[in-house]
C-alpha cells in the first residue's frame, strides 16, 4: 500500500482514498448496489414523532395509525396495500414504538430514543441493509505510535472539530451497508480542510466504485486531483487516552496535523438504531458494525462522551451525531470504539 501511495503520481488522491478505505478493518464493498436515500426524508420529524414522554406509554391503535401515517409521509414511504406490506410494516412500526415508549418511560436515562427512519424495519432487515460484518481483529494495518498516550501528556478537556469548520455536513448512505466509505471520505475531507483551509465535499459513490477499478483504469481516465493524503495509520488499539490524543489538537509533530478519526462500532442494538439524543451509555449490539468518524469529545453533567458522526442522515441522533460514553472500564471502549480506529495522514502545507 505504501509503495502504491508513493510511486503512482498524478492520481494520488483517488488511490489514497481507495487504499485507506480498503485497509480499514470494516472496509470492503457490499455486493448489493448502494441506492440513494432518494425519497427518504432526512428532515427532522415533528416533535410528536421524535420525542415520547413517560406519560405516553399507553397508546390506542387509532393514535398509533395516525402516527404511522404521518411517519410514512415524513419519510417518503409508500407501500402497496394489496400485498399486505403496508400492514406488515405497521406491525413492525408498532413494535418499535412500544420499545421507544417503554424506554423513555424509565426516569433518569442519560439518553433518549425516538422514531428514526428505521422505525418500520425489523432488526434483521436493519442489519442486512445498513451494517457491516464483524471486525477482523487480526487484519494487518499500519500501526501508528505518534498518538500513543504517555503519562504527562496534556490534553484539552473539550474538542469539537465542527467548531473549527473541519467537518462536512452529515451524509446519508441510503439503503447500503457502505458506512466504511462514508467514514473514510469524511476523515479525508477533514484532514484536507485542516491542512489547506478548504472543506471539500468528496464523492463517496466514486470511492465505492473504485474497489472494482484498477490502477491502470484510474491513470487512463486521468482522474482530477481534488484532495490528497499521504497515507494512513492506526491509533493504538484498546486505549481511550490514545484515541483522545489522536482526536485532540494537542501538538505532536509540527509537520503533522491532527484530525477526526475513523472508527468502527457495534451498532445492531435497538437502542442504537432508535437513538435521538443524550449520552449513550448502554450496549450497542453484539456483532454487526457501522463505521463512523470521531470528531471530538467533551463532558456534560459529569458524563464524559465522544462525539461521533454517523452517515444515516440528520433524522438519526442529534442531527446525525451521537454522544457516546467515554472513559469506560471496557478496554475496547464503549461499543468497541477503540477496536481499530484509523486516520489519514497528510503533511501540513
Amino acid at each position: 500500500i505504501r509503495d502504491k501511495l508513493t510511486t503512482v503520481q498524478g492520481n494520488q488522491s483517488f488511490l489514497s482514498f481507495t487504499l485507506l478505505a480498503a485497509a480499514l478493518p470494516w472496509g470492503g464493498c457490499t455486493a448489493r448496489p448502494c441506492l440513494s436515500a432518494g425519497s427518504v426524508s432526512v428532515s427532522l420529524l415533528s416533535s410528536s414523532l421524535g420525542s415520547v414522554t413517560a406519560t405516553e406509554t399507553q397508546r390506542n391503535e387509532t393514535e398509533v395509525r395516525l402516527m404511522y401515517k404521518q411517519w410514512l409521509v415524513e419519510n417518503g414511504k409508500n407501500y402497496i396495500n394489496g400485498l399486505g406490506e403496508k400492514e406488515r410494516r405497521f406491525k413492525i412500526f408498532s413494535d418499535n414504538l412500544k420499545f421507544i415508549d417503554e424506554h423513555n418511560s424509565v426516569p433518569n436515562r442519560s439518553y433518549e430514543v425516538g422514531l428514526t427512519r428505521f422505525a418500520d424495519l425489523t432488526k434483521e432487515e436493519f442489519r442486512g441493509m445498513y451494517l457491516g460484518s464483524k471486525i477482523e481483529m487480526s487484519r494487518g494495518s499500519v500501526v501508528g505510535e505518534r498518538y500513543l498516550y504517555k503519562e504527562g501528556d496534556d490534553l484539552p478537556d473539550h474538542v469539537d472539530w465542527r467548531e473549527k469548520g473541519a467537518v462536512g455536513p452529515v451524509k446519508n448512505q441510503g439503503y447500503c451497508s457502505s458506512g466504511w466509505a462514508f467514514s473514510a471520505i469524511g476523515a479525508v475531507e477533514s484532514i484536507n480542510q485542516i491542512t489547506t483551509g478548504e472543506l471539500l465535499s468528496l464523492s463517496v459513490q466514486e470511492l465505492i466504485a473504485a474497489t472494482d477499478i484498477s490502477t491502470m483504469d484510474v491513470m487512463e481516465n486521468k482522474n482530477t486531483r481534488v484532495g490528497t493524503i499521504d497515507g494512513y495509520e492506526d491509533v493504538p488499539r484498546g486505549d481511550e487516552m490514545s484515541l483522545k490524543k489522536a482526536v485532540s489538537h494537542q501538538p505532536v509533530s509540527a509537520a503533522i496535523s491532527h484530525q477526526p478519526v475513523s472508527a468502527a462500532i457495534y451498532a445492531d442494538g435497538a437502542a442504537f438504531r432508535h437513538y435521538k439524543g443524550g449520552v449513550f451509555n448502554v450496549a450497542c449490539g453484539i456483532g454487526m458494525t457501522q463505521a463512523v468518524i470521531v470528531v471530538g469529545y467533551g463532558s456534560s453533567q459529569g458524563k464524559d462522551y465522544w462525539i461521533i458522526r454517523n452517515s444515516w442522515g440528520i433524522n438519526w441522533g442529534e442531527g446525525g451525531y451521537m454522544k457516546l460514553q467515554r472513559n469506560v472500564k471496557d478496554p475496547l471502549g464503549k461499543c468497541g470504539l477503540t477496536m481499530m480506529p484509523s486516520y489519514p495522514t497528510k503533511l501540513a502545507v
